[in-house]
């Protein structure tokens, strides 16, 4: 079973930034396309970065140039460093596998708020 576990979250102006990290239990995020996922309250989970195992990233129109998705083999870290933050992006954000994903862990809340 391969634990996640996010951190790096909390509360933030608008304009501000945050880098979120994301560890896992064993090593696999050299070998596996990894994402950031965030949840707001009400809406569905959604996709808003990713990097394939070759080091390919795309984002989330949403986030597109304000969002970075990086990783630290060595380290077994994912992270992702988020710029520019605004209200809507308050959310609870997870990091999982793109296919095939993990058991969810508890993520780490992201508050954009004046």
């Amino acid at each position: 079973q391969v634990q996640l576990v996010e951190s790096g979250g909390g509360l933030v102006q608008p304009g501000g930034s945050l880098r979120l990290s994301c560890t896992a239990s064993v090593s696999i995020f050299s070998i596996n396309g990894m994402g950031w996922y965030r949840q707001a309250p009400g809406k569905e989970r959604e996709l808003v970065a990713r990097i394939t195992s070759a080091g390919t990233t795309n984002y989330a129109d949403s986030v597109k140039g304000r969002f970075t998705i990086s990783r630290d083999s060595a380290k077994n870290t994912l992270y992702l460093q988020m710029n520019s933050l605004k209200p809507e992006d308050t959310a609870v954000y997870y990091c999982n596998r793109l296919i095939g994903q993990y058991n969810w862990g508890q993520g780490t809340l992201v508050t954009v708020s004046s």
